[in-house]
């Protein structure tokens, strides 16, 4: 039996899981120290402060099956008595409970794959880190997945760094990046599932074959290339990978939100505009702080930075995703009212926000909520109503308890529980579109029964 650590150890971690989710689930017990996701194994390593708070978490979760966003997960021990910065990095021991070893060879899984992504995608992506000599690309049940070589180690390193939970493609694509165990890899055929750079005279598969995910030890072929058909238009040109936005490359957004709404930009959203930075003014300063500016602003596209002006405290600058975000939030909160005040929401003359003490820095939250499935954020986009729809809610929740959690805002006039897939959901009607902004606002993200709660306005008529 592994003696006692205060290092856990969580199995069954899915994509879906956030960090910010691990730490939900064990900070009743105690501070968290480190996290490291270990995404190819659907696998955790989370270090308590102390081995006291491991202890009562784990014995806590021996009566309470853990569950996150629906998903039993299952603790124990590790066999770390603590992370160290190797172990944060991928290096260690391949024991069960720790990544790959990192060397110049990535595994690379992407999800929420709307678009297909082949070798010359591929390649685009990851060579601005370093010289790419090989690439195989394959399907497994995790996903679409790639095996992509480097030159040099340092490269295959600076690559994870930057691209590990990016986007290829604004708002889908999404890039889980980890150290693959393989040392060298077999490339048989130059052609949009396989390349090697070094060796251009390899000829090119003209039999067909899906991948070559077979010919790598330890990986195999089952299904086809692309788990969802592309459809419509094309990305466009890639521009430099780390640019402004949080995926490395846009594909322009204004073709994601025509999607969600039927084929057509909302009445007045234009499409064109490029200017990502909006002036919130005002803002009742006696009730607003740049988390509630988060919960508000970010039904309407990911969030970037936040600056409240020290001069001017009823004022607000928000750097959004990209331009289209920046319209939508504008075309659909200006003149809101939030906290007895009508919000005046505009675009800012500065390009982004410069990062600093005095600046709230949310690129890489997980509370953005276009970081997965960005057409059907897309659909949540709307003025403010008086209804809510509130998600991720605890299985065993009540209709009672949700509405005591938020009817501190203003009247509830009626509310609805029910269950989509089996995972509980809920609609709270206010009395006025205020009540509703402001409940979206102080309790978005925060606990029922140590479930992080998500909310956004609902368009429905009525209960």
């Amino acid at each position: 039996m592994v003696e006692p650590s205060k290092v856990i150890h969580i199995r069954n971690v899915g994509h879906e899981i956030s960090e910010h989710d691990l730490h939900q689930l064990v900070q009743p017990f105690g501070a968290v120290m480190k996290v490291v996701m270990l995404r190819a194994k659907n696998q955790a390593l989370l270090q308590m402060h102390d081995v006291a708070s491991a202890v009562n978490a784990l014995q806590y979760y021996t009566t309470v099956q853990p569950s996150i966003r629906g998903r039993n997960v299952y603790i124990q021990f590790s066999s770390h008595q603590e992370l160290t910065t190797a172990d944060q990095n991928g290096q260690g021991r391949n024991n069960g409970d720790q990544d790959s070893q990192t060397n110049r060879i990535l595994l690379v899984t992407v999800h929420h794959l709307l678009y297909p992504i082949t070798v010359e995608v591929l390649h685009q992506v990851f060579s601005p880190y370093g010289y790419v000599e090989k690439i195989v690309t394959f399907q497994k049940a995790a996903g679409f997945q790639a095996l992509i070589q480097y030159e040099a180690f340092q490269s295959a390193v600076q690559a994870r760094t930057a691209l590990q939970g990016r986007n290829i493609y604004d708002g889908c694509c999404q890039l889980d990046v980890q150290f693959s165990n393989l040392t060298e890899l077999q490339v048989h055929f130059n052609n949009e599932r396989s390349r090697d750079f070094t060796n251009p005279s390899l000829p090119a598969d003209q039999k067909g074959r899906s991948s070559q995910g077979a010919m790598q030890p330890g990986y195999n072929d089952s299904g086809g290339l692309y788990g969802i058909q592309p459809g419509g238009g094309r990305p466009v040109a890639f521009p430099q990978v780390g640019g402004v936005g949080l995926g490395p490359i846009q594909m322009g957004a204004a073709s994601s939100i025509a999607a969600a709404f039927g084929g057509n930009l909302p009445p007045g959203i234009t499409g064109t505009n490029d200017r990502c930075t909006l002036l919130v003014s005002n803002l009742n300063p006696d009730k607003i702080y740049e988390d509630k500016l988060f919960n508000l602003f970010s039904i309407y596209g990911n969030i970037l930075r936040i600056k409240m002006l020290k001069n001017k405290p009823d004022h607000a600058l928000i750097q959004m995703g990209d331009g289209f975000q920046a319209e939508l939030a504008v075309h659909f909160l200006k003149g809101a009212m939030l906290f007895g005040k009508p919000m005046d929401v505009n675009f800012s003359k500065h390009p982004h926000i410069t990062p600093g003490t005095d600046t709230h820095d949310y690129s890489g939250s997980t509370l953005n909520r276009f970081n997965r499935n960005a057409a059907k954020s897309y659909r949540y986009c709307c003025s403010p109503t008086k209804m809510i729809h509130i998600s991720t809610l605890p299985p065993e929740v009540t209709e009672d308890e949700i509405v005591a959690h938020v009817e501190e805002h203003g009247t509830v006039v009626g509310s609805k529980l029910f269950e989509v897939n089996g995972k509980k959901q809920a609609l709270v009607l206010f009395d006025t579109e205020e009540q509703a902004t402001e409940a979206l606002v102080c309790k978005h993200a925060t606990n029922i029964d140590h479930a992080v709660i998500r909310i956004s306005f609902s368009q429905l008529p009525s209960l």
